[in-house]
């Protein structure tokens, strides 16, 4: 067999602050969700260029209006960010901040691969941490700029009393905009490593990564760049994420890139030791591509097709659901070769519709189609495509006392709509993410074959207050009457190229 070749960005879809772990010959990754569910996904690899997603390490983080889209609440943006990913005598840990819920949790399992994780809470936000085990003691680093470090118990359980817990030093302030954030801890030769982004606002501008060390855990540290490389776009940078090994002593960085609409995208970069400094990239840059030490596994793709024929009620790992689904109305088997979703909680728009069932998108260019028909549908029922950010756009069949219109909506509401006699409809949506160009398109089609456009090009745009890249997902949703269900027949996706 030949040897993999690792081509960056690994994935072009939305991976945003990996950690990356090695335990005996696999490599697993955790990646930020926040708002879908399950979330924190633990994706697997064994030659570092083909990934797949192996579990997630919850099915739901709490039972709340926030994350059930109750009463005007929602946890867009919020929910999970940024795991720390760590194995310690025989247990794997998971450590990460629900902004929203003032808590810092802690998973921990015997086995990575199954889903089945138990869980600590802390109190308090101990934002963007890194655990690291020390022999025997444990310990967190933490914060934006004035980094803190926590010893917790040694088992994880809890804050240690009597232990460490102090701030640990200030990085600098001049010239910075982002101040050092996105900690990954290491004791690597009998230094302490502390790995952060920072995003200056003079050269260069753009996020970079750099190191801190030192010989004793509370300091003095010392500092340095240990990456500033955007890989040839627009100057974003490629910073943000873990090192590790292989077992024959190679090291390696996972990091990722800003790709706007399309979200966040994970490279990987070699890494050498100079003067016990991790030296990241190829003469100082980003790699577009490099053989990996190992023989090439199979290939997988992070978003799938999918044509509903499944004999339980059960999603693959690529499906995500917006929040908290309802698991009592959501179905393959009510009818055979098909996703029945059928509205069971009152919603005004697609924001808070619950059930919405989601895959990322991938770029360059992507389309996904679908078939939908209508029969079960209720007057006030929406059901459809939807590009899914904060500035959405939809495509799909609206159920009104004056009949079924074909409707493509966006935020600000019908975008356009026109009388729609059939009881089916095939619906297409083109997304455009190619040197960010930033366009969805969307059309429907009477017979899946021949394809109208409806509405207006979407511009796509990433904001903050969803914090994650453009999704493709189906929907239906009640505005008058509960009850109603929609049966799409498959998801088709393809890359364009």
């Amino acid at each position: 067999m030949s040897k993999a070749i690792v081509r960056n960005p690994i994935i072009y879809s939305d991976i945003p602050d990996v950690d990356v772990l090695r335990v005996g010959d696999a490599y697993y990754m955790v990646s930020t969700t926040m708002h879908v569910m399950p979330g924190c996904p633990v994706m697997k690899s064994t030659d570092l260029a083909n990934w797949y997603i192996q579990s997630y390490i919850y099915d739901k983080i709490e039972d709340n209006d926030h994350y059930e889209l109750k009463n005007g609440e929602w946890t867009y943006g919020r929910g999970q960010w940024a795991t720390s990913l760590r194995y310690n005598n025989g247990l794997f840990y998971a450590c990460f901040v629900c902004n929203d819920m003032r808590k810092t949790y802690i998973y921990y399992t015997k086995d990575i691969e199954s889903g089945d994780w138990d869980r600590y809470e802390l109190d308090g936000i101990y934002h963007d941490p890194s655990l690291l085990f020390d022999d025997g003691r444990l310990f967190i680093f933490y914060n934006c700029g004035d980094v803190r470090i926590t010893e917790l118990k040694s088992d994880a359980s809890g804050v240690l009393e009597g232990g460490i817990d102090q701030p640990l030093f200030s990085t600098p302030k001049e010239n910075i905009g982002l101040r050092c954030e996105g900690c990954h801890a290491y004791k690597i030769n009998g230094y302490y490593y502390l790995i952060f982004i920072e995003w200056p606002t003079d050269g260069n501008a753009r996020r970079r990564e750099v190191c801190y060390r030192s010989k004793e855990l509370l300091g003095p540290y010392e500092r340095k760049i240990v990456m500033d490389d955007d890989l040839g776009y627009h100057n974003k940078g490629v910073a943000q994420g873990a090192i590790f090994d292989t077992p024959d002593g190679q090291w390696f960085s996972m990091l990722f890139q800003d790709h706007d609409a399309v979200g966040r995208i994970p490279c990987i970069l070699p890494v050498k030791w100079e003067d016990n400094w991790p030296v990241f990239g190829i003469d100082g840059k980003v790699p577009e591509s490099f053989e990996s030490p190992f023989e090439e596994s199979d290939k997988y793709d992070i978003v799938i097709s999918d044509d509903f024929n499944h004999n339980e009620n059960k999603l693959a790992l690529n499906w995500q659901w917006n929040h908290n689904p309802i698991n009592s109305a959501w179905s393959f088997t009510e009818r055979q070769g098909y996703l029945r979703l059928t509205t069971a909680q009152m919603a005004t728009n697609i924001l808070d519709a619950r059930n919405t069932l989601t895959q990322r998108t991938v770029g360059p260019k992507c389309e996904a189609v679908t078939h939908l028909c209508t029969d079960g549908m209720k007057i006030g029922d929406f059901a459809g495509f939807v590009a899914l950010q904060s500035n959405y756009g939809t495509v799909g069949i609206e159920v009104t006392e004056d009949g079924n219109f074909i409707a493509m909506k966006n935020k600000t509401g019908d975008v356009e709509k026109h009388p729609y006699n059939g009881k089916d409809v095939y619906l297409k949506v083109f997304f455009d993410f190619d040197d960010s160009r930033d366009i969805a398109e969307f059309y429907y089609s009477e017979n899946g074959k021949d394809w109208t456009k409806i509405g207006d090009d979407l511009k796509m745009l990433y904001t903050l207050d969803h914090f994650m890249g453009y999704r493709i997902g189906l929907y239906n949703y009640a505005t008058k009457e509960l009850g109603g269900y929609a049966d799409f027949e498959y998801f088709d996706f393809n890359v364009v190229n």
